[in-house]
């Protein structure tokens, strides 16, 4: 049985929130908006990622 990796979820949940704030930034023409979504995307996923690394390194993944 398949088990919920709650903070892998969390970080993808994040990680699609950033996204769509990048659509509604870029539908209300806000520059710093788009680029402070793209930024804080591109921390969840590297966040995310290093999060998976050390779940698989210490076996719990």
């Amino acid at each position: 049985m398949m088990q919920i990796k709650w903070p892998l979820l969390a970080f993808a949940i994040g990680a699609a929130l950033c996204m769509m704030g990048i659509g509604i930034a870029v539908a209300e023409s806000s520059i710093i908006g788009i680029f402070g979504a793209i930024i804080t995307l591109i921390l969840v996923m590297g966040f995310g990622f290093k999060t998976k690394k050390k779940m698989r390194e210490n076996g719990t993944l």
